[in-house]
């Protein structure tokens, strides 16, 4: 057991208030004890472990892709959707399997220690799950520096033939089962509108929620907007152009299109589906949302879009709509690296008007809803066990470039 103190600490109650000189009593296994304050809980000579910075929950990277992590640096920036697909078709295989693994097990270590407690994971194949069963089951303690990491791994499909969707959606669930028969929770998941056929992202969202849980990139472009609304566009070029079918022209925005064939006949889906991106949502794909999606979540990961599109999602509208909005990093082929702590920083810089507190809900809490993992992680409260995290070098309560983090439990 340990006492830990700081100057500060966010998300003690789900509120996006700070609190001042928080006590904070762990067990040896991470479990919260009590929340109390320095001034009327302590007596001079007590044992308490100070830190000068604030203590957060651990954070929960809602959207990555760690397999991808040996495409560090590899990809050329601001190339739109259609130029970033031809960069992972021609480069997704660059590098050999023994290079690949051991740029995603840097990539988990990095992860361990800087705080992150959950991820919502991508996988196209088997290679992250030796990893993932390591760090599910990693005990911390003085010999071993790195803590535990619970990963929920989403088997993602594409395809654009109609032909083909029953055959590879038997194929991504043997890759899924792979995953369950090694203790790690996993589902198959459909990647988007554009890269699968009609039937095959409506059966493979039907799969995948029979989990209770699937992740979907979801209007990360005006190339997606433009090839399923008017079925035009650089995207729509680049797919007619290798041969591929391309999804039907509705005249609707793209989360329109996937809510229309996913819902059941009383028009509501339920789960939680787990939306990526939004750099293009609009009011009039939230009201479609809010009225189909028992349970949506909308995740930003805002250096990958400024790295593929220069641009970042609509903040201010989503908060307006009190949409429960989430943070991820993406991968290593659309971002320069893989920190939760340079998500808010971005954030901050983009958006000044968005405060620490709240900024930490969407990294903490927001996420933990969405893995359906709030009764263990997201806040810092009693009974929990949502690892303790120090911010570093803050300016106040604004993320600067200087701003690190590390777990402490």
């Amino acid at each position: 057991m340990k006492r830990i103190a700081a100057d500060m600490a966010f998300c003690l109650d789900g509120s996006a208030d700070p609190v001042n000189n928080p006590l904070i009593t762990v067990d040896d296994n991470g479990k919260i004890l009590s929340v109390s304050q320095m001034g009327s809980a302590c007596t001079k000579g007590e044992d308490i472990e100070y830190h000068k910075g604030i203590l957060v929950p651990g954070f929960v990277n809602a959207h990555c892709h760690i397999e991808l992590s040996h495409l560090k640096g590899a990809f050329r920036q601001a190339t739109g959707m259609s130029g970033f697909i031809n960069q992972i078709n021609e480069l997704r295989e660059s590098v050999d399997h023994a290079g690949r693994l051991k740029a995603m097990e840097a990539e988990f270590e990095n992860f361990s220690r800087q705080g992150v407690v959950a991820v919502s994971d991508i996988s196209n194949c088997n290679e992250s799950f030796a990893f993932k069963k390591e760090f599910l089951n990693l005990r911390h303690s003085q010999d071993n520096p790195l803590f535990p990491v619970y990963y929920r791994t989403f088997v993602e499909l594409f395809g654009t033939e109609k032909e083909d969707a029953e055959n590879i959606l038997a194929g991504g669930q043997k890759v899924a089962d792979q995953a369950t028969a090694m203790g790690l929770d996993a589902c198959v998941t459909p990647h988007s509108c554009y890269t699968m056929s009609p039937k095959l992202l409506k059966i493979t969202a039907k799969r995948g929620l029979e989990s209770g849980l699937i992740s979907y990139h979801s209007q990360e472009s005006q190339e997606e907007e433009d090839m399923i609304s008017k079925g035009s566009g650089a995207l729509s070029d680049n797919y007619r152009g290798r041969g591929l079918s391309t999804p039907p022209v509705t005249g609707t925005t793209a989360l329109e299109y996937f809510i229309d064939l996913i819902a059941g006949k009383d028009g509501k889906v339920s789960g939680h589906i787990n939306l990526v991106h939004n750099v293009v949502i609009s009011q009039r794909s939230i009201d479609r949302a809010k009225e189909a999606l028992q349970n949506p979540f909308f995740t930003v990961c805002p250096l990958s879009n400024i790295f593929i599109h220069r641009a970042l999602p609509p903040i201010k509208l989503m908060m307006d709509n009190g949409l429960k909005i989430c943070l991820g990093t993406d991968s290593l082929s659309s971002n320069t690296i893989l920190d939760m702590v340079r998500e808010m920083e971005c954030l901050q810089q983009n958006f000044p008007q968005l405060g620490l507190g709240q900024i930490l809900i969407w990294a903490c809490s927001n996420g933990a809803q969405m893995l359906g993992k709030q009764d263990t992680l997201g806040s810092i409260q009693a009974g929990k066990t949502p690892g303790i995290v120090l911010l570093k070098n803050t300016d106040g309560l604004r993320i600067t470039p200087q701003t690190q983090s590390l777990r402490i439990a």
